[in-house]
């Protein structure tokens, strides 16, 4: 299992294969459209309590290294 398979998956018998947090049917997209709004992630964690602070820390940190591995040196 891959760290990010025990955080977030993808199953086409969950809303259609959204990206969801494991154990939940919530959108790891609504994570992201909350701090965009700029709510505090202990506001979507008061919103979404099927969410751990620990899977919301660990799809961010994913996010990062997703995005830092990818990014091009200046």
């Amino acid at each position: 299992m891959t760290a990010a398979s025990s955080v977030i998956h993808s199953d086409p018998d969950i809303l259609g294969g959204t990206l969801v947090f494991v154990g939940t049917r919530v959108p790891v997209r609504t994570l992201i459209d909350y701090l965009e709004a700029g709510d505090a992630l202990g506001e979507f964690l008061e919103d979404f309590p099927s969410v751990t602070r620990d899977q919301a820390v660990a799809a961010l940190q994913l996010a990062r290294e997703m995005l830092t591995a990818h990014a091009n040196p200046s």
